[in-house]
């Protein structure tokens, strides 16, 4: 009775042509736990940035990926 229901996951969004993948596959549900300080920053980015939070969430792990390739590590 303490703990307070959990948002359900939203519906898959359409592919984004610019995803890291390069958009051939589809998208799949996955729940991510993050601490409130880090969400509300990264809600207030995405407010900024005119994203949903999961755009935000996923344009910056794409970000990430590009980066990392860009250096060489990973495949």
């Amino acid at each position: 009775m303490g703990r307070r229901s959990e948002s359900r996951a939203s519906p898959p969004e359409p592919e984004d042509p610019s995803d890291a993948s390069g958009g051939a596959d589809e998208r799949r549900p996955f729940l991510l736990r993050l601490p409130a300080p880090l969400m509300n920053e990264l809600r207030s980015w995405a407010a900024l940035e005119v994203r949903s939070l999961n755009g935000q969430i996923e344009y910056l792990l794409r970000e990430a990926v590009r980066a990392r390739r860009k250096r060489g590590v990973g495949s």
